[in-house]
């Protein structure tokens, strides 16, 4: 723990968090960015392949941390992790200026990732006292630091990638991962003291999972779980379509088609602010069931994101339709992932028992696993649907994973109610 404040009132530590994780989102996304461009256009796969390969490699990047949550609680530390997975992604997005080794560079990453993601966003909970309200607002903050990174990156690697030359952009994406690295090693001494590690009896014994606890998670994960399926697509179908079914001329210049993937961050940035100010007002009515409602609201909203991009193919017809549709589609997505994916991740890490944090936050990276492949199966129906048709079955995927989270908040509530603070998101 530590009481030296800089930022918002919150730990320096945090900054330092923060930083890596930026650096980090900018990496992967930079990459994510380029990589179905990459696949359709330099290395001549087909889109339903390309799809198939990109869901793929998402969900392996997001299952991964089950083993490396387990691997840091139980063997290396939460900061030994770090440092060891951050490494081996930078390896892995220098590889892939290389052709040959695209396969074995999304296999490190992959790798890599699976250290790193679960360890270094449990020592966020780690700065705090467990009673601490700021605890629950951090998550907040570190999720802005993630939608920094991701707004950037398609600006700075897109670009780069897509005017010249795609290893550019995946070589920019390295430097990123190396900068987040490094800023995690300078700022060690900011980070919350590890705990002793402790031995298989006093694991057994210390976990704190209830069975009420277990169910909740695996409902919202398996929501979660449905949600994503459409929720992924804007790195993929929703990106095929800003190539192919936009016009993307602003006077005499055209848009990059990877700048619009930097819209969904900017609005994160943008929409924060004022909705942490709004939650804080009314912390006093939160609990996990309204927490998972305002899950089901989020689902709600990228469902009517969807609908919108089909009315404007039914209305385009044989025209390519204006990008300010495609802008207006991302302020509405945007809207609604912010009131489901913070959300969620905060209830993962709140509900964490002690010496587990890093693990329970694998289980909440497990549903990004399923729900990312789930995803890259429902993107190889691009091909074989119209776009309207098409966007109309995500809009009903999320208004799905919508009425399911409704159902889960009225069994959310342990015997006894407990009061979750509306920062916990």
């Amino acid at each position: 723990m530590t009481d030296e404040r800089t930022w918002f009132g919150q730990p320096r530590g945090l900054t330092v968090l923060f930083l890596t994780n930026m650096w980090e989102q900018f990496s992967y996304y930079g990459m994510r960015a380029l990589l179905v461009y990459y696949m359709t256009k330099q290395l001549l796969i087909g889109q339903a392949q390309s799809s198939f390969i990109y869901g793929t490699y998402t969900a392996c990047a997001y299952f991964t941390p089950i083993i490396g949550g387990v691997i840091a609680d139980r063997y290396l530390g939460k900061r030994k992790a770090v440092i060891i997975g951050a490494s081996v992604m930078a390896l892995g997005h220098f590889m892939m200026a290389f052709e040959p080794l695209f396969y074995a560079a999304l296999a490190a990453i992959a790798i890599g990732n699976g250290l790193f993601l679960p360890s270094l966003p449990s020592q966020v909970g780690d700065l705090y006292r467990r009673d601490d309200p700021r605890r629950g607002w951090a998550f907040n903050v570190y999720y802005v630091g993630i939608n920094i990174g991701g707004f950037l990156a398609p600006l700075i690697c897109g670009t780069l990638g897509e005017l010249y030359g795609w290893h550019y952009g995946f070589g920019a994406a390295g430097v990123g991962m190396v900068a987040g690295l490094l800023i995690y090693l300078s700022g060690q001494k900011y980070l919350p003291v590890e705990q002793p590690k402790p031995n298989a009896a006093e694991a057994g014994a210390r976990t704190g999972f209830d069975r009420h606890t277990i169910l909740v998670l695996l409902g919202i994960g398996l929501c979660v779980t449905v949600f994503r399926a459409a929720y992924e697509q804007v790195g993929n179908t929703v990106a095929l379509w800003a190539d192919s079914g936009i016009d993307r001329a602003a006077g005499a210049y055209e848009i990059p088609m990877t700048w619009f993937q930097s819209l969904n961050p900017l609005f994160v940035m943008i929409m924060t602010p004022p909705l942490l100010a709004y939650w804080r007002r009314h912390i006093h009515l939160e609990t996990r069931a309204s927490l998972i409602r305002r899950m089901a609201t989020g689902a709600l909203i990228v469902g009517a994101s969807y609908l919108l991009l089909a009315g404007v193919e039914l209305l385009s017809g044989a025209a390519l339709a204006g990008w300010a549709w495609l802008a207006l589609f991302f302020l509405i997505f945007t809207f609604g992932e912010l009131f489901i994916l913070p959300t969620g991740l905060g209830l993962f890490a709140r509900l964490a028992p002690p010496h587990l944090g890093a693990t329970t936050v694998a289980s909440w990276f497990l549903v990004i696993f399923s729900g990312s492949l789930s995803a890259g199966l429902i993107g190889t129906l691009w091909s074989k649907f119209d776009p309207a048709a098409y966007f109309l079955l995500l809009a009903g995927i999320a208004g799905l994973a919508a009425i399911l989270l409704r159902g889960m908040s009225t069994v959310a509530e342990p015997s006894r109610p407990e009061k979750v603070s509306a920062e916990a998101d």
